[in-house]
Parts: structure tokens; sequence; C-alpha cells
């Protein structure tokens, strides 16, 4: 779905967290982020996907990295999700999809037959200088960290 690949130079954004706080890109100036987008809040996959990461956030911190995750779930259900699961990194509040269409995750998705428009889920790797590193596009939400440390 994205056209964005290793190499490229992340998207410049910006955007709220669950507490109503400005995040940007370049706040994670000199820092390497994993930056993945999940389609909705307490949806199956997603939580598995975001407990996993929770579980392995220690040692993706020794290993250098922030995370951030994104989706259009408003502040409030950010806050509900994170203190339902105890997260640890912040969620990007997404209504607007601006950040989601900057990096291109959003478009045609099908599910049961059915077809509409959504977020595909995508993680990002970008490194110190908010260059990308990995982009991954079939995420294993049940094994996340280990595929970021793979890649």
């Amino acid at each position: 779905m994205t056209h964005l690949k290793p190499g490229d130079k992340a998207p410049n954004f910006s955007g709220v967290n669950e507490n109503g706080e400005k995040i940007a890109l370049k706040d994670f100036k000199g820092k390497k982020l994993i930056l993945f987008f999940y389609p909705k809040d307490n949806t199956p996959t997603c939580t598995v996907e975001a407990c996993n990461l929770r579980d392995n956030y220690s040692m993706l911190q020794e290993k250098g990295y922030e995370l951030l995750g994104v989706s259009p779930d408003t502040q409030k259900k950010h806050q509900n999700f994170i203190k339902k699961f105890d997260f640890p990194f912040p969620l990007l509040a997404d209504e607007t999809l601006d950040v989601t269409k900057a990096f291109n995750v959003w478009g045609p998705k099908k599910f049961m037959g059915r077809e509409y428009d959504g977020l595909h889920r995508t993680t990002f790797v970008i490194d110190e200088k908010g260059k990308i590193e990995q982009v991954i596009t079939k995420v294993k939400s049940k094994d996340h960290a280990a595929q970021i440390l793979e890649g």
C-alpha cells in the first residue's frame, strides 16, 4: 500500500497523543522510532499487536527504540486502551488521518467480502536522522517485536 521504502526520508508529522500533548517527528531526532499504525483500539488483532510491543518494551528500549502507535481513534479511546492494557508508550490520535495519509497507509481494504477504505496495519522503523530503515506491511501481531528486531 505505502510507497515509502527503506532509505526514504520519513514524512514530517505532528499530532496529539492520548493526553492532548503535541508529538512530532522532530521530537525523536537522535533516537530510533518504531511508528506503528493500527486500525482500531480494543479490537482483537490490534490489542495482540500492542500487547506484544508492551511485553517487549524494555528490550526495545535497551536496543535504543522509542515507540509511537497511531490510529484514527480519539484521545479518550486511546486513554481507555492504554489504561486497560497498561501501555508504556504514547498513542497518536489521528482523527483527521493527516499522519496516516502522509505515510500512505489509508486505502481500499476487503474484509469478509466487503470493500471499504481503512487503515492498513503497517510499521515503520525510523533511524536517528529521520530516514526509514524498515517498512513492515505484513505485521505478525503475536510476534511483532521480534519481527522488528529481525528486520
